[in-house]
């Protein structure tokens, strides 16, 4: 069992939550991109790229303020996945936002077991 306090666990919760969600944005539309047309793919990618840097800096945030390693590992796999749609590899990234999605996952399900044992979830 992880020791947590409460603040901390509600920050872990919140972070680790909000981090998912904007991760599976990314890879759902990192899928779409192989769809594109040719011609609408350099605007596509371009504006995942936009997202995938911002959903990386929500995750530095969360990282900044909970000291939780899970955290930066989602951002070295999420860096990887920035090089990989980079270098015009959509599909190779899902799973590396894959493997981000899952450390992101970590904190907020060790602070979920800490809100629900204080009956907050």
């Amino acid at each position: 069992m992880v020791s947590m306090d409460t603040p901390t666990a509600v920050k872990n919760y919140q972070f680790g939550e909000r981090a998912k969600s904007g991760l599976i944005i990314t890879s759902q539309l990192a899928m779409a991109l192989s769809d594109f047309p040719e011609q609408e793919r350099a605007g596509g990618r371009r504006m995942l790229l936009m997202l995938m840097e911002s959903v990386r800096s929500e995750i530095q945030f969360a990282a900044n303020s909970t000291g939780h390693t899970s955290f930066g590992k989602a951002i070295s796999s999420l860096n990887e996945a920035i090089s990989l749609v980079e270098s015009n590899q959509p599909e190779q990234a899902t799973q590396k936002i894959a493997a981000a999605i899952s450390a992101s996952t970590t904190p907020a399900q060790e602070a979920w077991q800490v809100l629900s044992e204080h009956g907050l979830l």
